[in-house]
């Protein structure tokens, strides 16, 4: 029996493979008749039995390991777990929702990446070839300055990082692979898939919402069950330690508002006087856009700029979201609401705020492209003439009108302003020129006031960690707007310039690991620790609404607005959304064309929106 006793020790201790399917069933079969030899031939049942009872503790550890295993493939989440016991879940749903969106810009990218820039320069026309791939010779001089490049012109304007580099032939490669069509439905189809995910996050978070209510005898619960016994590790238990305590103070802030009394006319009217000043800032903020917005199209037609006034309204708009944002925090002290509560209140005045200087700028924008527009026409009827006079006077130079004349080097060929690189251009300094500001603002704002806190704390008059300046607290809202009008954007921008979402996947990393280090080693927890919602609807509801605000103007562009006629890959075509078009009429069956000439008919759209309303 004692070798028996051993088998079995050793059959549990043994991994289970499942390329040893057939020796394991052999290793079973041996294994019941032993067992059954050593009951003297009659405990067969017996013996299936513990073999049955042995192999389900094994998959049963296999599942906890697997568990384990999917835990730790997880990205940055011991470090979010860390952020969440030592400073609450409020902070922590912030890296939360930055490694969702880190994860949603991937996939963008991975999109256009592989389906726009990779064709483009595998099967494409090299640089040099043609006039939208080659530095004007005006320009070439300068076109590696540094200075040129950090604006987005020179080679960086006539590169894959922009809608003016790519060709419009139809089919590109031995392939034949079509990059306009392909062009055009990546735009879409990054809309098309940030709406699908977004929309089944909000739902499967819907259940965690409705059962948000916390249960009877919290602090009981907590104290009694918090602890996890499997803890081994001393900076785990810390970790574990932490967390309990914070969730100690999160509960006893949700209780202490719940039966809170207050004067509810005095609350009333600090409210209303709250919501007045808020309204004036806003409408300040953006009265002030208008103006910088102005002021540049007055600076368009110049050329002695200082630095100043080429940046004026990037650095406009950067310092209203820098000053507006704790400005609306202090007002809202007034209105001595829950903390959960003051801070959806926050999250939407910033996001009116961002949105009303978002959209304001969007406006000029686009005022400066029906100017542009305008001047493509001219200077395509220009070049029309200054070609037919090239001809004409070789013809009449060489006395020969049969003669071919050499081909104009495109470095010298007349071409148009491009309004959609230069709408490119715009979003690409503005998210470079936001960056910026963000990281300056924690370097500045968190890390030198911690150093000046921390060193020269024991030589001040007073206690500069308990009074003035004391340790900076992390600012969840403002960092949470900024993600998301960052990603408006993104959605907006990446139409325009292919790069954009690269660049944004690069700011989205940095920011994880440089605003993570910033908050352990500069800021303090929040004096009002509290509970953060368990579902982040709220958040995937304000990046719905603006998924549906940054489409409308790309839409807009495709359907309304006349392509450049010597860049891009829709240059010829009166619209962009001919290219759809024509694939269907010449690639597809003809039944497709009518198919979607009666999905486009008006009677059907209106009832669908109204449902889909």
């Amino acid at each position: 029996m004692e070798k028996k006793r051993k088998l079995v020790a050793t059959m549990r201790n043994k991994p289970w493979r499942m390329k040893r399917r057939f020796a394991a069933f052999k290793e079973a079969q041996e294994f019941v008749d032993k067992f059954e030899g050593a009951l003297g031939g009659k405990g067969k049942g017996k013996a299936w039995f513990a073999y049955k009872m042995m192999m389900k503790k094994k998959w049963i550890k296999f599942q906890k390991d697997f568990e384990i295993f999917k835990t730790s493939l997880i990205p940055w989440d011991k470090k979010i777990k860390d952020v969440e016991s030592h400073f609450g879940s409020s902070v922590a749903s912030y890296f939360i929702f930055l490694r969702w969106m880190f994860s949603l810009n991937l996939v963008l990218f991975s999109l256009t990446f592989g389906l726009v820039v990779i064709p483009e320069v595998l099967m494409g026309l090299p640089y040099g070839s043609i006039p939208r791939k080659t530095v004007p010779r005006a320009e070439q001089p300068t076109a590696m300055d540094y200075s040129v490049l950090m604006n987005f012109n020179g080679y960086c304007k006539y590169s894959v990082l922009f809608y003016g580099y790519y060709n419009d032939q139809r089919n590109v490669g031995p392939l034949k692979f079509p990059l306009p069509l392909s062009y055009l439905l990546v735009g879409i189809g990054n809309f098309g898939y940030s709406l699908v995910v977004i929309i089944t996050t909000m739902a499967n978070d819907q259940d965690i919402n409705e059962g948000e209510a916390d249960d009877e005898f919290t602090f009981s619960w907590k104290l009694f069950t918090s602890w996890d016994f499997l803890v081994c590790n001393p900076e785990s238990a810390d970790n574990k330690y932490a967390s309990i305590t914070t969730s100690f103070k999160e509960s006893i802030v949700d209780l202490q508002m719940s039966q809170k009394e207050e004067n509810i006319h005095l609350r009333r009217f600090l409210r209303v006087l709250a919501n007045f000043m808020i309204t004036c800032i806003l409408g300040g903020s953006g009265y002030l856009i208008f103006f910088a917005v102005s002021r540049s199209q007055e600076f368009a037609n110049r050329d002695d700029l200082s630095w100043y006034e080429k940046n004026e309204l990037e650095i406009v708009m950067s310092l209203l979201g820098l000053v507006c944002p704790p400005l609306f925090e202090t007002i809202g002290e007034l209105e001595d609401n829950h903390p959960r509560i003051a801070l959806k209140y926050q999250l939407s005045r910033v996001f009116a705020l961002f949105l009303g200087n978002l959209y304001t700028f969007l406006f000029a924008l686009f005022n400066d492209v029906n100017n542009k527009i305008e001047e493509e026409v001219n200077i395509k009827n220009n070049s029309v003439w200054f070609l037919k006079e090239y001809l004409a006077n070789f013809s009449m130079y060489n006395n020969d009108s049969e003669a071919t004349a050499p081909p104009i080097n495109p470095a010298d060929a007349i071409r148009g302003p491009c309004w959609e690189t230069g709408v490119g251009v715009e979003f690409m300094k503005l998210t470079v020129s936001d960056i910026q500001v963000t990281y300056m603002t924690i370097f500045i704002g968190d890390f030198l006031r911690a150093f000046i806190v921390r060193f020269l704390n024991y030589c001040w008059c007073w206690d500069l960690e308990a009074g003035f300046p004391s340790y900076g607290e992390f600012d969840t809202s403002g960092n949470v707007l900024g993600l998301i009008i960052n990603q408006g954007m993104i959605w907006m921008g990446a139409f325009y310039a292919p790069g954009l979402v690269g660049l944004n996947v690069l700011r989205l990393l940095s920011s994880l690991y440089y605003q993570c280090w910033a908050l352990k080693c500069c800021n303090a927890p929040h004096a009002k620790v509290f509970k953060a919602s368990k579902s982040n609807n709220f958040y995937m509801g304000l990046l719905l609404l603006i998924l549906f605000l940054s489409l409308l103007p790309v839409v807009f562009s495709m359907m309304s607005l006349l392509p450049s006629f010597d860049c891009g890959p829709f240059s010829g075509k009166a619209k962009m959304m001919d290219v759809l078009m024509e694939t269907i009429a010449l690639d597809l069956p003809a039944f497709v064309g009518t198919l979607v000439g009666v999905a486009s008919d008006p009677g059907l759209i209106i009832p669908a929106v109204l449902l889909m309303v």
